[in-house]
């Protein structure tokens, strides 16, 4: 099995490195990067590539490592067991199973996606150390261990926004998504808008990666945000000749795409003020 990118995704050669890897010494794979760098499609695209079911378990703040494993319904159990519903005798009927279960007792081998790993709890990597690293856990309501059919391929995002512990990290395969130069960024467009006018796209690229450069920017658009930028200039029919900016006229052609917050926006308007005071 080897990763090497798809037709609507482009996999720089360190990236496909390090998912190859992974899948081959067993390890979770920790892909961090910018918001919008395609960590999360990363996961979709692999199991696409390797013609494999993918199960996904989106993180939250509230979430717990356990409810990856299972959920006893103790609650449902109370309802029945007072109308005297004959499932009550089996416990198994009132365990949920959790992404990682579904996980372990697919017949074949999928991809598991545990997406936004930082927004939990600083203590949710550590809560799922063992049961990552020995695939199988204990049910203790039913007595019985739940082990892996099939290792699945464990691909794991964060966006950083919090330390992950270093025995977590120890058992991880690392890799960084690095913004895309140029010239990568060209060949990601082309998958998403074939055949856009090559003066367009050299401006608004031009225009983008200046924007990004920008001093005192809060936050940097990123791929997915260009993409969407793209999509509206073609819709609006726009070329490179609309696209010009002058000093009063600072804020790119439908800024909204890339500017995602008034600090950032005020920021190019203040820019735009400056230039017109020093004429």
């Amino acid at each position: 099995m080897k990763f090497s990118g798809t037709e609507s995704y482009v996999a720089s050669a360190d990236l496909s490195l390090a998912v190859n890897a992974a899948i081959t010494l067993e390890r979770p794979l920790l892909v961090k990067g910018e918001p919008g760098t395609g960590k999360t499609e990363l996961a979709r695209q692999v199991a696409d590539a390797l013609g494999m079911e993918m199960i996904e378990w989106n993180i939250k703040s509230t979430t717990r490592a356990a409810q990856g494993l299972y959920e006893y319904d103790a609650v449902s159990r109370l309802r029945d067991s007072q109308l005297g519903d004959e499932r009550v005798h089996d416990v198994a009927n009132y365990i949920r199973k959790g992404k990682l279960w579904q996980a372990f007792e697919a017949g074949k081998k999928v991809v598991l996606l545990i997406d936004e790993i930082d927004k939990a709890d600083i203590e949710f990597p550590n809560d799922l150390l063992q049961e990552l690293d020995k695939m199988e856990f204990h049910v203790y309501e039913t007595g019985e261990t739940i082990r892996a059919k099939q290792r699945p391929v464990v691909i794991i995002t964060s966006n950083n926004e919090k330390e992950l512990p270093d025995a977590f990290l120890r058992r991880c395969f690392f890799h960084y998504i690095s913004f895309p130069d140029e010239e990568t960024l060209r060949q990601i467009v082309e998958v998403h808008h074939p055949g856009i006018k090559d003066s367009l796209l050299t401006t608004a690229l031009t225009q983008f990666y200046e924007i990004r450069d920008t001093g005192g920017l809060k936050k940097k658009p990123s791929t997915s945000e260009v993409l969407d930028w793209l999509k509206l200039l073609l819709a609006e029919d726009l070329d490179a000749e609309d696209l010009k900016r002058g000093g009063a006229n600072a804020l790119p052609k439908l800024h909204g795409a890339l500017l995602k917050n008034e600090q950032d926006v005020h920021l190019f308007e203040r820019l735009a003020f400056m230039a017109r005071r020093e004429r």
